[in-house]
């Protein structure tokens, strides 16, 4: 059978939809990984990416039951919830590549501000302390005593080869989805060969 067939669809559906599974249980593993090694102590950055993982596992089963059983309505829902995470994955992609210099200090600066429970966590990885100060007085999780560095201009030096990487990474990923959309409508749309030819489709 060609490739623009019923089951060409449904096997390629299929097949994204598992690479989805397998990317959220990677994500779900590399935080519980970060956690159980003490790279990272902070609940809330943990949470995220587990939430993140999840949130990707349960939408790539809604796709793979959907395309195994082709179910209209599950494929709809999974169409449109996917459509709404590439407008996103899609912007945010965009923005982190088109973030300048001075708009990525001003975005770490607000980072750090409102991260307090990472910033030990930082600081030890980075062996520095505060963002862009640092006095005797304030708490620091790095072993330096004394002339420690600020964190922020170590952080700065790294940021934009991050930004680009995630970008880069997520303005791919984006392009998996928006196929994953397509696939669907097209799915949807497709009569199974080996159903009754006068059900009702």
């Amino acid at each position: 059978m060609v490739c623009g067939g019923f089951t060409c669809s449904k096997n390629s559906l299929c097949v994204l939809n598992l690479l989805y599974i397998m990317v959220s249980l990677l994500l779900i593993g590399v935080a519980a990984w970060g956690i159980g090694f003490g790279l990272v102590s902070s609940l809330r950055v943990v949470g995220v990416a587990v939430a993140v993982g999840i949130l990707l596992f349960l939408i790539a089963l809604v796709g793979l039951i959907g395309a195994i059983k082709h179910h209209q309505v599950l494929l709809f829902f999974y169409m449109i919830i996917l459509f709404l995470v590439f407008v996103v994955q899609f912007s945010v992609s965009c923005a982190s590549l088109a973030l300048n210099s001075d708009q990525q200090k001003q975005l770490l600066e607000v980072g750090w501000n409102h991260t307090n429970g990472a910033h030990t966590d930082i600081e030890r990885s980075l062996n520095c302390c505060g963002f862009k100060t640092y006095s005797q007085n304030d708490t620091c999780g790095a072993t330096c005593t004394q002339g420690c560095h600020p964190c922020g201009p170590i952080i700065e030096k790294h940021a934009e080869e991050v930004l680009r990487v995630v970008g880069g990474i997520g303005f791919f990923f984006s392009f998996t989805e928006i196929l994953g959309v397509w696939l669907t409508y097209r799915y949807r749309n497709q009569k199974d060969p080996r159903a009754n030819p006068s059900a009702f489709l």
